[in-house]
């Protein structure tokens, strides 16, 4: 627990999540114990020392030296993931864990193709991930949704073969989906290879996003914003060297979906103090924090907002106002909004007179 005086104010804040893989939510231990029970093979600890146990293993996450370190791992813990009643455990698990920090609102990515490959079918995939999603909504009180990821690094084809598996479904006109978006290794695989499957969607009425400017520079953010034409942006945070490029986001009201603790953890910045965070308050760039795959990078959503504050030291105003920033851009109906603005004002009325008393 950090030790700033905002911290119990973090903590009650009502959060909504907008960049986390339900994937890169497997700890270790759920790890070891789903390779048991479907009799998956993990590397051993002759190839890899990391495979020794859960610990060894998380320890290993404290060394990634790129995205592309962290995703041979990440890869490995998907092999583990066989039958509905894995995915629904491993994303109660997650919810489990938001709740705990104050998500009251979770909009989650999940990578079909990874599993679709392995020949886990698409059905199973989404039957366990949206049972968990029920359950989060009726357990916790959280509001929930899937967003289809296209893996960047696999042919635009089968980007498109997904999207027609998913229509076919109906899961965008049911609400099973919320939306489509773009993940994976973000160098040497340009937006524009997926403008058609994005043009598709568009023609639905479908919601996108995509990953833009976390290894590569602000003309990935522009690619993705032409060829796609995205109403948000994961990561984003290389737009930082285009003035213009932060206007043009700021004007627009698309929402950024920031994850410091990733960014530091693939060696994207040196540190969370260099996370844009303050350049976007005064751009006006709205944003969100988020914790991208926490099983990995060390942190949820709360770790997050913690690291910030200890980087950046924002006044409780500042902080309202991310806060509303991630309201106003969750991909949810104006009635659930204002129930989370409501939860937002209460907290605020329970803790300004307190933080500007210099208590708590």
């Amino acid at each position: 627990m950090c030790k700033d005086p905002l911290h119990p104010f973090l903590a009650a804040l009502p959060k909504c999540e907008h960049h986390m893989h339900l994937e890169g939510s497997l700890s270790p231990a759920l790890l070891f114990t789903l390779a048991a029970r479907n009799d998956i093979s993990l590397p051993s600890s002759t190839d890899d020392p990391a495979f020794e146990s859960p610990d060894t293993l998380l320890g290993r996450y404290d060394h990634f030296t790129s995205l592309d370190d962290f995703l041979h791992y990440y890869f490995i813990g998907m092999s583990c993931l066989l039958q509905a009643s894995d995915f629904e455990l491993l994303a109660w698990e997650y919810f489990q864990r938001a709740h705990a920090d104050g998500v009251v609102h979770a909009e989650v990515f999940f990578d079909p193709q990874a599993h679709t490959e392995r020949g886990v079918p698409y059905d199973t995939v989404v039957t366990g991930f949206t049972r968990a999603c029920r359950r989060a909504e009726s357990e916790l009180h959280m509001s929930t949704g899937l967003i289809l990821c296209f893996l960047r690094h696999l042919p635009a084809a089968q980007a498109e073969q997904t999207f027609s598996v998913a229509n076919a479904r109906a899961d965008f006109t049911t609400g099973t989906l919320l939306g489509i978006g773009l993940d994976s290794s973000e160098l040497g695989f340009p937006a524009p290879l997926f403008r058609h499957v994005y043009g598709r969607a568009a023609q639905q009425g479908i919601r996108r996003t995509a990953h833009a400017g976390e290894e590569g520079g602000p003309e990935m953010i522009r690619a993705a914003l032409t060829a796609l034409d995205i109403s948000r942006i994961d990561h984003g945070i290389r737009m930082v060297a285009d003035e213009a490029l932060m206007a043009h986001v700021a004007a627009r009201q698309l929402l950024v979906t920031v994850c410091p603790l990733s960014n530091v953890r693939l060696k994207c910045v040196p540190s969370v103090a260099d996370v844009p965070i303050r350049v976007f308050l005064q751009r006006g760039v709205r944003f969100s924090l988020n914790s991208d795959d926490p099983a990995y990078f060390g942190g949820y959503v709360l770790a997050n907002f913690c690291a910030v504050q200890a980087a950046h030291g924002l006044g409780m105003e500042e902080w309202v106002q991310i806060s509303r920033n991630a309201i106003e851009g969750s991909w949810c109906g104006e009635g659930r909004k204002g129930e989370i603005r409501g939860l937002l004002d209460q907290v605020v009325g329970e803790y300004r007179g307190v933080m500007e008393s210099g208590g708590g």
